[in-house]
């Protein structure tokens, strides 16, 4: 049985809050979804008594293993990087997809939604850094996906998320998230999307992610503790980091 999930919790709404207060923001502007990748369904039911209820998955297989053994009412959110041949499944089991970093993504999203019936609210992944490793759009490639988005009626485009580069010094990742605010701000006026959302901030950094302007909060570690060494892919057990 995971514990201590309760008292971590209250200590992460502190801490945003806390950022809220100091960025002159109201504390219900920012959620908290909390990344339970490689965390047990008896985890995420804990947390859900605690009444968390957006939790982030990054696998697809994980998810669809674990989603149908967690309790219903929660809103399960993509955050990791999406092939396009998981998109089917995707859609069958998010409410929302906070990592596609292509047109041709946007688009295969779209097609399947259609398939499926719904609409589903998706942001966009910016790689502010021009890291290579990481995945993302770049910033000059963000106009032209939107643009593409106009004429798609199966998503909306809500939102920008990013991921700086890692660093313990939270005051480094600042940057990244202040401007990735700026860009959602000109490309708001520039496109006629509203992109409302800013999912950038985890364990780390999530509170002058706050201070710049998140509106989600990707948190894992802080909530369920480290991660399990034990993980799920296709319905297997392998070990992992």
């Amino acid at each position: 049985m995971t514990t201590g999930i309760s008292e971590r919790l209250a200590g992460i709404q502190e801490r945003m809050a806390a950022a809220c207060a100091r960025a002159g923001r109201a504390a219900d502007s920012v959620r908290l979804l909390a990344v339970s990748k490689t965390h047990p369904p008896e985890a995420i039911r804990e947390a859900f008594e605690c009444g968390v209820r957006f939790f982030g998955e990054s696998r697809v297989q994980e998810a669809r293993i674990k989603i149908p053994n967690c309790p219903s009412g929660i809103s399960w959110h993509m955050v990791g990087h999406l092939q396009r041949n998981k998109v089917n499944p995707a859609v069958e089991l998010f409410d929302v997809i906070h990592s596609v970093d292509s047109l041709r993504l946007l688009e295969t999203v779209n097609r399947a939604s259609a398939e499926a019936g719904r609409t589903l609210d998706v942001l966009l992944e910016v790689n502010v850094s021009g890291e290579s490793a990481k995945f993302g759009l770049s910033p000059e490639a963000v106009p032209e996906t939107l643009a593409g988005a106009n004429s798609l009626m199966n998503v909306n485009v809500v939102g920008l998320m990013t991921m700086p580069p890692f660093t313990e010094e939270m005051e480094k990742a600042r940057p990244h998230f202040r401007r990735l605010r700026e860009l959602r701000d000109k490309w708001r006026s520039e496109s006629g999307f509203a992109l409302n959302e800013l999912s950038m901030g985890m364990t780390h950094d999530f509170e002058v992610a706050i201070e710049e302007g998140a509106t989600w909060v990707r948190i894992g570690t802080a909530l369920f503790g480290e991660r399990p060494k034990k993980e799920v892919r296709d319905g297997e057990i392998f070990e992992g980091p």
